[in-house]
């Protein structure tokens, strides 16, 4: 038997070495190029409305549910609008569940102003990955599963039920899909205590949590005024009349503004307006009818309202500033939503102490390795608010931090280190929620109190 000396043992432990650690090596790459790969399957599934292709989402859910293991059911409490569950069981159900909510549509995207197609999920030699809904919102929806994936191939065991849900229709008010949902037998059968859904991507390297949200009022001002031709000036025409009351919303805006850009206020803390639309003059053939003043004149404005703002204050001025009926004006609102639930409090999640959630939230992102930034209001809408508004906290949360705010953008993308740290991330909270037991403290459980 031939003897090997000590540099000849040491040779061969450090070739072994090196090759497991290449083999590992190798084995991470391809796991994460197998987790790229989902993510581009399911960006390019077209979702964009007008037409959704829930049919091929839905099937794509499913099929990845089995492959997890997970129960999944399907509802529709809309024709062809299908609701996805998928639930993997605690070992104690009679806890209050986590609801990992995202939604499966986007908005529509002009093919033309892209520099990459997006619905072809392209990565870029800079690794970042352009398509539609990259960042809004199925990003989310896939680091979810994701996340359940390896926590699984860990052995581990959730305390609570987690469900994953996938609803329909958030672009368009979310009206067929989770409004109807938190009002339904199935909802409340899930025994739903915390809601996660989505946030916003974060220019620096905190990331963003949102605790509430800013309500759409939707303006429509109509001016009225006697025709005249368009040589001639008088008074209380309609156009003067809504010009006035543009310029009105237009010194309120700026005054809001202003909050943001002396950093007094974050975006989601001030009512921000801006016009949608104005509508007046008399259609022609070739256009509209030049001498004529018209009698009538319509703008629209998209105003949202935080559920700190003086909502009732708010009322007093459109009534009596912007539209007043002393000019001949009129106002109505095309949507309308209350900063208040149904017992007049604001519509909040809250933050403090008397929130385990929140800092199970804050302390999860930590031991991820990512960072924290302060609560904030969401600047738009999101479904979280129906969920809010049947009394259950929510919490808007997208880990996409050192990335551009792109969502309903041209060239939206996300790089796909910070969806691979992401998925990390939702792994760390996921168990944190997942392992929480409120009967227990210090190692003593209520009940032997």
């Amino acid at each position: 038997m031939m003897k090997l000396n000590r540099g000849s043992i040491f040779l061969i432990a450090f070739l072994l070495s090196t090759l497991t650690s290449l083999q590992s090596s190798s084995s991470s790459s391809s796991e994460e190029s197998n987790i790229i790969s989902r993510f581009q399957q399911y960006l390019q599934i077209k979702t964009n409305h007008p037409t959704p292709n829930y049919t091929q989402s839905s099937q794509f859910l499913i099929s990845l549910s089995k492959s997890l293991s997970l129960e999944s059911q399907t509802i529709e409490l809309v024709p062809g609008k299908p609701i996805i569950i998928l639930k993997w069981a605690g070992t104690s159900p009679e806890l209050p569940s986590i609801m990992l909510y995202s939604h499966t549509d986007v908005v529509p995207a002009e093919h033309d102003k892209w520099v990459h197609h997006p619905f072809k999920a392209h990565v870029d030699d800079e690794g970042r990955i352009y398509a539609r809904g990259s960042q809004d919102m199925k990003c989310v929806s896939m680091q979810y599963l994701e996340a359940v994936r390896i926590l699984k191939s860990w052995d581990f065991q959730p305390k609570r039920t987690v469900y994953l849900v996938f609803a329909p229709d958030e672009e368009i008010g979310g009206h067929d899909g989770a409004e109807k949902f938190s009002l339904s037998k199935d909802f409340q059968d899930l025994n739903v205590g915390i809601v996660l859904d989505e946030g916003l991507a974060s220019p620096d390297e905190h990331y963003r949590a949102f605790y509430a949200e800013r309500s759409p009022w939707w303006l429509v001002i109509k001016a009225v005024g006697a025709p005249g031709h368009g040589s001639k000036l008088y008074d209380n025409s309609a156009m003067e009349n809504l010009l006035k009351s543009i310029e009105s919303i237009r010194r309120f805006r700026a005054s809001q503004f202003d909050l943001i850009k002396a950093g007094l206020k974050a975006e989601g803390d001030v009512v921000s307006i801006n016009m949608a639309f104005l509508k007046a003059g008399t259609p022609s053939p070739t256009g509209f009818v030049m001498n004529l003043q018209p009698s009538e004149a319509e703008a629209g404005f998209d105003i949202r309202v935080p559920p700190t703002a003086d909502a009732e204050s708010l009322e007093r001025r459109i009534a009596e500033e912007w539209a007043p009926s002393c000019r001949n004006m009129s106002f109505r609102f095309k949507q309308k939503l209350s900063v208040l639930d149904a017992s007049g409090k604001p519509v909040i999640t809250k933050t403090d102490s008397s929130n385990p959630w929140w800092a199970l939230l804050e302390n999860a992102v930590q031991e991820s390795g990512g960072k924290l930034g302060k609560p904030e209001i969401f600047p738009a809408s999101t479904d979280a608010r129906y969920f809010r508004r049947v009394g259950l906290p929510a919490i808007g949360f997208s880990p996409m931090a050192n990335t551009p705010i792109l969502l309903h953008d041209h060239n939206e993308y996300l790089h796909k280190d910070e969806y691979l740290k992401g998925i990390k991330v939702y792994e760390s909270i996921i168990k944190a929620y997942a392992s929480f037991d409120e009967r227990v403290k210090d190692g003593t459980s209520k009940d032997e109190l």
